[in-house]
């Protein structure tokens, strides 16, 4: 039984080692470009348009925005870290490799995860000391900022995966982030409270998981949130069990790797 724990480690940690050397090798497709993207929403957003909105939930806007700009660079690169390289497996026919292997279906999705969630939290990183030239950051509640950046990986590390799976070529793995990732991230409440929506939309904004979120993440760093937090934490493990368990029956029944 030691044994096979033993070799269910390895398996994982060959899978984790791997993809978190992928993306470190190629850290200036990587990690590089969100360090700049996230620089010019500080200067532009916060800087440069802050000083005109003035405050928003009692402090100052760029301070306000930067807990949804860490959380939104680590939900976009969690999310494609996995479905790009999932997909690169099925296309270049190494997933066929794993397949044959004497490790189960759920070590693989974990190791993808894995990989997802190390790149969504590194970019955070790198994200977080980028704002340090632009705000001050105090962290309120540091259990409930950690722990909601790491489940929003784990997230949108899942949904990269079940992408990765339909994928049928690289132009679709591009179509769920622009078409449906990047709009819900807008709006998330990344840059305004959803209080300032009239109660139709208010309501609305309720079914996008991303809302939840960045107001958690918000509550952690400064202490304010338009959600109610044990609602956000409920929401977003509810999610995370139902992909998880989605994630595991296409893996399970070949979905988009077995002709």
């Amino acid at each position: 039984m030691n044994s096979l724990y033993y070799r269910h480690w390895v398996a994982f940690n060959t899978l984790l080692t791997r993809e978190v050397r992928r993306f470190i090798r190629i850290w200036p497709q990587t990690l590089l470009p969100p360090a700049i993207t996230m620089t010019l929403y500080f200067i532009i957003f916060g800087n440069l348009m802050g000083s005109r909105i003035g405050e928003m939930g009692g402090f100052s806007y760029i301070d306000y925005i930067t807990p949804g700009i860490i959380m939104m660079s680590v939900i976009n690169n969690a999310y494609s870290n996995v479905a790009s390289s999932f997909y690169s497996a099925k296309f270049q026919n190494h997933i066929e490799e794993l397949l044959v292997a004497p490790i189960p279906n759920y070590l693989i999705l974990a190791g993808y995860v894995a990989g997802g969630i190390a790149r969504g939290l590194c970019v955070g990183l790198i994200v977080t000391l980028v704002s340090l030239f632009f705000t001050d950051i105090s962290i309120q509640h540091i259990f409930v900022t950690i722990s909601m950046v790491v489940l929003s990986a784990i997230m949108f590390a899942l949904g990269g995966f079940i992408n990765g799976i339909y994928a049928n070529s690289f132009d679709q793995i591009s179509i769920i982030p622009t078409f449906i990732l990047t709009p819900l991230t807008y709006l998330g409440g990344v840059f305004f409270s959803i209080t300032l929506l009239p109660e139709f939309w208010q309501n609305v904004s309720l079914f996008n998981p991303i809302i939840y979120m960045v107001n958690a993440f918000r509550y952690g760093m400064l202490g304010t949130s338009d959600i109610a937090i044990e609602v956000a934490f409920s929401i977003i493990i509810a999610c995370i069990i139902a992909l998880t368990t989605f994630a595991l029956h296409l893996l399970n029944k070949g979905t988009g790797i077995r002709n």
